[in-house]
């Protein structure tokens, strides 16, 4: 089975390979969800049923198969949420494969933090922007990640889409993003594969500092363990001040985190060979992630030269599959890459 969802000024049709109804540049203001029924599919062990369920609209992505939410996109900063930063253009609710959520949204220590994100704190060029949320160097008021297009794809078991989006200060376009995204089950775990190409208009730097980029920030309540390959991760808590305080680049960092409830559940950033030189802004007490490629130094984007930035995050539920993860950052690393 594989449904597509794409622009189109057609009417709406449906059939057994494809689907075409969704005007994303001319219909975004409009509320659109799209409840399929049961669809039979043939698989290679005989007659299979996937419900699906998609709903897009001009504040978010979310996709499921079977009764399961796999991904949910935010378009726009969410209504409400008491988040300082006008950006859509990240991903939470993020669930384990038992629908347990794992990441926070505005904290109360962070309000800028939200969910699997990506953004700078401090952008110097045709104008200053901080998209990340802090607003201490650079102006944030104005700095906003909007986007223009989704294109989404649902196969037996994965969903993926391809959104573009504009990074912009004050009207003025600074970056125009492309994001590949594909989130699966397997391995017992939730799959979710991100490649950001990142196109400035005019010569931007990004400037040095010990966080900041791509993070993901965790829920808070109950206790938490970090992890690296080699073993639980027994670094000092970095300093946001100071980036030669970050922990050094490996394959992967996970956290473990045992909830009120009782339950245990986890997640893992996998970092990607071909990136930049990258420190890890991994700060137990934040509860954040940070695989930072502004911690080694500043990083000069060139005018219409893609800066190309691929992460895996993987959640999971129970203790940390150390064999499991390792596997999955083998793969990762050598996954072949057509942009």
């Amino acid at each position: 089975m594989l449904i597509n969802e794409e622009s189109s000024k057609g009417s709406r049709q449906l059939n057994s390979r494809r689907l075409v109804g969704y005007n994303h540049n001319m219909n975004l203001r409009l509320i659109r969800r799209l409840a399929l029924p049961l669809i039979a599919v043939a698989l290679s062990t005989g007659c299979a049923t996937h419900s699906i369920d998609v709903a897009h609209n001009d504040q978010k992505f979310e996709a499921g198969l079977n009764g399961r939410t796999l991904i949910t996109y935010q378009l726009k900063a969410t209504p409400d949420a008491g988040l300082p930063v006008e950006s859509g253009g990240f991903f939470h609710p993020l669930t384990t494969p038992s629908g347990v959520v794992v990441t926070d949204l505005a904290p109360a220590d962070h309000r800028h933090h939200r969910g699997v994100f990506l953004a700078w704190v401090e952008m110097h060029g045709v104008k200053d922007a901080d998209f990340w949320g802090w607003g201490e160097h650079a102006p944030v008021k104005g700095r906003r990640i909007v986007n223009q297009r989704l294109r989404s794809r649902i196969r037996d078991e994965s969903v993926s889409f391809r959104a573009d989006n504009n990074w912009e200060a004050e009207g003025t376009v600074l970056i125009r993003e492309r994001l590949d995204a594909n989130v699966t089950d397997r391995e017992g775990m939730r799959v979710l594969d991100l490649t950001y190409r990142l196109t400035p208009l005019d010569d931007i730097t990004l400037s040095r500092w010990a966080f900041s980029g791509f993070c993901l920030r965790v829920r808070k309540d109950g206790d938490i363990r970090m992890y690296s390959p080699a073993g639980p991760a027994k670094f000092p808590a970095p300093s946001h001040l100071k980036p030669e305080s970050d922990w050094p680049d490996a394959p992967w960092y996970a956290c473990e985190q045992t909830l009120a409830d009782g339950k245990q559940v986890g997640a893992a950033v996998f970092n990607h060979p071909k990136n930049p030189t990258t420190l890890w802004h991994n700060h137990p007490d934040i509860r954040m992630i940070n695989p930072c490629i502004v911690a080694p130094t500043d990083v000069k984007l060139k005018k219409g030269k893609p800066l190309v930035l691929r992460y895996r995050v993987v959640t999971f539920d129970g203790k940390l599959p150390q064999a499991t993860l390792d596997k999955l950052a083998n793969e990762w690393a050598n996954a072949r890459w057509s942009l």
